[in-house]
């Protein structure tokens, strides 16, 4: 008789090197832009917050505030116009950039990007939705406001995600009230996401705001659920494309814009000079 074979130790993984905080210079390693989609300075501080907290060592994180636009994007008129003070913002920026977090849930302007940037361009909606589908069969978005669940059903729809989708619910409470009371949008989070779980068959829940951090921790002690956070999500998976060396491909789809006028593009005056803000040739970001 074969003796019983000795109880096997679980697989340890080895912890990670540590990385390398900035380079010889004394200059961050990565540098990623997060775009916020309105003009609200408060939301772009949430969002900022989410950022960092996620981002690895040695990434620097830059947040952002379009220069105009709608100061809460909650219709298909506002995230259009949104896209356009997105692209904007991030043409004009003055400054170093590794790659672009576009930090708006089921919101337009990320394919524009994609056209002027040579650097990858994450959107928070499909980073939330792959990572979802790394850790489960299905996944649920919990948003704000029920109209927005047709242009996240959309952005999933175009990425090829919607298959996996569940379903998105909505608290209905606009964006610039999810902070105003933290515990009652918590709470209402939590609620949406129940249904997601036990009425939809969701395995995994993606929070559909931006900068909902403080959420995520309600929402997964509640539900016992995995529970993603879309600025998290596209910070990291960013910081992974910079550190292997990939971006947008730049085959048919994402080309950059052929060279030719472009009456009052960009719209702001960069804040070191460079541009008119009157007129500029496409295809020079």
């Amino acid at each position: 008789m074969t003796p019983p074979r000795a109880p096997q130790p679980h697989l340890q993984l080895a912890a990670p090197a540590p990385s390398a905080v900035a380079d010889g210079a004394g200059a961050a390693a990565c540098t990623i832009l997060v775009v916020n989609v309105n003009t609200s300075e408060a939301v772009t501080a949430t969002i900022r917050a989410s950022a960092v907290a996620a981002a690895g060592p040695g990434t620097e994180i830059v947040a952002l505030t379009p220069h105009f636009g709608p100061e809460s994007v909650e219709s298909n008129f506002e995230s259009y116009l949104s896209a356009v003070a997105v692209m904007d913002r991030v043409v004009t920026h003055d400054g170093p950039c590794d790659a672009v977090v576009l930090a708006g849930f089921g919101e337009h302007g990320r394919e524009g990007l994609q056209d002027l940037l040579d650097v990858p361009v994450v959107d928070i909606t499909e980073a939330a939705a792959h990572v979802a589908c790394l850790l489960g069969r299905t996944f649920g978005v919990v948003t704000s406001l029920d109209r927005a669940a047709p242009a996240i059903e959309d952005r999933l729809r175009l990425a090829g995600l919607a298959g996996r989708c569940s379903g998105v619910r909505a608290v209905d409470l606009p964006v610039l009230d999810l902070e105003a009371d933290p515990r009652g949008t918590a709470e209402a989070f939590v609620a949406q996401a129940r249904r997601c779980v036990e009425d939809d068959g969701a395995e995994v829940v993606c929070l559909g705001c931006a900068g909902m951090a403080g959420v995520t921790d309600a929402v997964r002690d509640a539900l016992d659920v995995p529970v993603v956070d879309g600025v998290a999500a596209a910070v990291r998976l960013a910081e992974s494309l910079v550190a292997l060396g990939l971006s947008t491909s730049k085959v048919r789809s994402y080309a950059a814009p052929r060279p030719k006028r472009v009456s009052g593009w960009p719209v702001s005056r960069p804040a070191g000079g460079r541009g008119t803000g009157g007129e500029r040739r496409s295809g020079t970001p």
